[in-house]
């Protein structure tokens, strides 16, 4: 029965969580919390109500240095351990640019068949906006979703972006709605999304927790794992008159390509970069110490690349803290 207790109260919290206006928790939880332990007849304490592999984590739970960083938001937590080390404007509301990318890979691997084979569209093929980061696919190319995956994520391409929404649910808006839906199953309530590869719209935003929420959930999945992983990654498919064709894509994960050094004794798995002028420049990585603690690390709104990985280093090196 405790369990059915737990299941239905979980519903509530996700049903009315979204709603809550305040920056300053993740959920508005300690009412429901009492109202369990009153109206049920069991006693749950926080700990108890959520899922023990998630750290939880507000604004004031630590000490934060906010000129740590200069960029707008940071997190950094140790996943091995379920502790938050740092954080900064952890829920702030921010464009996430192609982090978006990390929704629309879990909306993938939860729903899609990676052998489907997928035909790219006009739309797909024609992004009416002014330097948009591409893979360069052509209206009628013909190629697997687990291809289409790799390029999301290594290489980010928009484009892939779009063939994979328009794959799975007929059009980008439908898809989009599923990208919603699974944010708000895995309790990332302060986030809206309007595409699926994070070009700016004024109504598409996350914070940083829900970010972690997010690539948290991700990591669950040896795919994943193995595609951020990638420095590069070769695809092989056919275009509209079946002729074959390969295209080769570096990751824009830098330290992957060993053009910026991690901090001594940090190993970088692999994350997922963004960058939008309203975004700014933008970096989650997953990485792990050589005592094997593995750590989620987030960075929003960098005001340039360099920027970018000088704060990503600086969080990374509170690790050694715990070394």
């Amino acid at each position: 029965m405790k369990k059915r207790y737990l299941t239905i109260l979980l519903i509530i919290v996700l049903t009315f969580g979204g709603c809550q206006k305040s920056s300053d928790h993740f959920f508005s939880y300690k009412d429901y919390i009492s109202s369990a332990n009153t109206d049920l007849g069991i006693k749950l304490s926080e700990n108890d109500f959520f899922a023990k592999d998630l750290v939880i984590a507000k604004d004031d739970d630590y000490n934060s240095n906010d000129d740590l960083v200069s960029s707008k938001a940071a997190f950094i937590c140790d996943t091995t351990n379920n502790q938050a080390l740092y954080a900064k404007n952890l829920h702030e509301r921010l464009y996430p640019a192609s982090l978006t990318k990390l929704m629309t890979a879990l909306v993938v691997l939860k729903r899609g068949e990676l052998t489907d084979s997928v035909t790219v569209s006009h739309n797909a093929s024609h992004i009416p906006v002014a330097g948009a980061k591409v893979c360069g696919f052509k209206e009628g190319d013909v190629i697997t979703l687990e291809d289409l995956l790799n390029c999301l994520l290594i290489y980010s391409g928009n484009d892939a972006a779009i063939a994979i929404a328009e794959h799975m649910s007929k059009s980008e808006e439908e898809f989009v709605k599923l990208m919603n839906l699974e944010a708000k199953k895995i309790g990332a309530t302060h986030t809206n999304f309007a595409n699926s590869h994070g070009l700016h719209d004024d109504n598409h935003y996350s914070t940083a927790y829900d970010m972690y929420l997010i690539f948290n959930e991700l990591i669950q999945y040896d795919t994943f794992l193995d595609i951020i992983n990638k420095s590069s990654y070769s695809t092989t498919y056919r275009d509209k008159d079946k002729n074959e064709k390969t295209l080769t894509f570096n990751s824009t994960n830098l330290y992957l390509r060993e053009e910026k050094e991690s901090p001594d004794g940090i190993t970088i798995v692999g994350g997922k970069t963004g960058m939008t002028n309203k975004a700014g420049n933008c970096l989650i990585l997953l990485s792990r110490d050589n005592d094997n603690i593995q750590y989620i690390s987030i960075i929003l709104k960098a005001n340039d690349l360099d920027l970018l990985y000088s704060d990503m280093s600086e969080i990374l090196s509170l690790t050694k803290e715990l070394q």
